[in-house]
């Protein structure tokens, strides 16, 4: 009896405790809950910091436009008009690549002795070597600086006279990121006048350029300077761009003006039409002064002195099915030039006289693929001009003809990296027809993107 006297207060003070318990249970829970929120809380508040800092400094830093997919040298692709500082492949720091070229060319005529009567070849213009020769293998180097630069470095190795001579092609550095669509180039390159002129040899349809551009511009119009671009801000593509060059290099010569010779100015506009067909047109002028600009023969050559003013229209449609090129694609390029020069040729035996006159030249070309790796291609090109009068007759400036060529072509691209070409010209800019053959092979290692539009 005692013991169960005693144990009733036991189970008494027992059940009398349970809820006290049960809410000492209840509270630690809430508690650790509360303190779960607390550090899902901070751990996301935290999260949100480093991203809102991230976008922040990514704001800062304007990032380059990516160019689009590599592809072959000159893929036709039917998308929506965009500017690139320069089309390469950014996966290595600095982006390095080598471009090997080689040719191999038969004349029915002595190429060492062409030229076009009328029409003085100057800069790199004229026929390639006869037989095997190596052509430009070109080194290039891209890379951002920084967030505000960008920079590109083209070296091509030459043989000259049986020796290797290194070259600075280009050599430029760009802004990146300016307000109002803006940017601007200091260094060495190609002028943005016309469509041709920018693109690199290996990126060229045939394996030489249209006659208008070996007379008018020495084969491509390269020189030291400055240009100031501007992307305009509208549904569609419009481009402008003003350039102030040095005015050393054919079509201008003798850095005239104290080293400001040549000025140009261009605009390019174009789109897309569904998604099969892309266009762009450009209109180009370029004011040139030359001071004993040389042109011709390298032993006697011609020297005028004087100011050339050259206008460019140039117009490019591509077709791609639904905008798959790597299937079919055809292009249609054509260009038209037109140039004055008002100065004075001397001649080599000292004799000099006036010179003014108008001359135009005009290429068009085709190129299709009817089904991946195989390329066929058709240009036909023409100069035409004033007579410069009866005090030029016989000598190399008197025209003798309309010069004008036709040129047949056919490539093979295994991948993007790699093309065999066959060319053939009806050559009849000179005094005497030629027809002229051509083989070519061009080969890319290292990084290499995608060409412009």
């Amino acid at each position: 009896m005692k013991n169960s006297v005693t144990m009733w207060p036991l189970l008494g003070l027992l059940l009398c405790s349970q809820p006290a318990l049960a809410q000492d249970d209840g509270d630690a829970a809430i508690e650790a809950l509360r303190a779960e929120v607390r550090a899902m809380r901070l751990e996301y508040e935290a999260r949100i910091a480093d991203l809102e800092a991230r976008l922040e400094a990514a704001e800062r830093t304007v990032a380059e436009p990516a160019p689009p997919a590599a592809g072959r040298y000159d893929e036709p692709v039917a998308v929506s008009q965009q500017t690139v500082s320069v089309a390469r492949d950014s996966s290595f720091n600095p982006a390095i690549g080598v471009t090997f070229q080689g040719q191999a060319w038969s004349y029915g005529q002595d190429p060492e002795a062409y030229y076009i009567p009328g029409y003085p070849l100057g800069g790199e213009a004229g026929p390639a070597p006869e037989g095997l020769s190596l052509a430009e293998t070109e080194l290039s180097i891209s890379a951002n600086v920084d967030d505000r630069f960008t920079a590109m470095l083209n070296v091509p190795l030459v043989i000259e006279d049986g020796e290797t001579a290194v070259e600075i092609e280009e050599a430029w550095v760009e802004t990146l990121g300016l307000p109002a669509g803006l940017a601007i180039r200091m260094g060495r390159f190609y002028s943005d006048i016309g469509y041709l002129n920018d693109r690199h040899f290996h990126s060229w349809d045939f394996a030489d350029q249209p006659l208008a551009y070996q007379v008018f511009l020495g084969n491509q119009y390269l020189d030291d300077g400055l240009r100031l671009r501007w992307l305009a801000p509208t549904d569609f593509y419009l481009e402008v761009n003003g350039e102030l060059l040095r005015g050393d290099r054919y079509p201008a010569g003798g850095a005239a003006n104290s080293g400001v010779g040549s000025s140009t100015l261009s605009a390019k506009t174009g789109g897309d039409i569904g998604y099969s067909n892309s266009w762009q047109f450009g209109l180009s002028w370029l004011r040139a002064d030359a001071e004993e600009r040389a042109s011709g023969g390298e032993d006697d050559p011609l020297l005028f002195t004087g100011d050339t003013d050259l206008y460019i229209a140039d117009f490019i449609w591509k077709w791609a099915p639904d905008g798959n090129w790597r299937q079919r694609n055809f292009t249609f390029q054509a260009e038209y030039l037109w140039r004055n020069e008002d100065g004075a040729y001397e001649l080599p035996g000292g004799e000099s006289a006036p010179w003014n006159v108008d001359q135009q030249g005009w290429y068009a070309q085709a190129v299709y693929q009817p089904f991946p790796r195989w390329r066929f291609g058709a240009r036909f090109d023409r100069l035409t001009g004033d007579d410069p009068g009866a005090w030029w007759a016989g000598t190399p400036l008197d025209p003798v003809r309309d010069p004008s060529r036709y040129s047949l072509m056919v490539d093979w691209s295994n991948s993007e990296f790699s093309r065999l070409r066959l060319q053939y010209n009806r050559d009849r800019s000179g005094e005497v027809s030629d027809d002229q053959f051509g083989l070519q092979y061009i080969f890319s290692i290292g990084a290499h993107g995608a060409h412009s539009f």
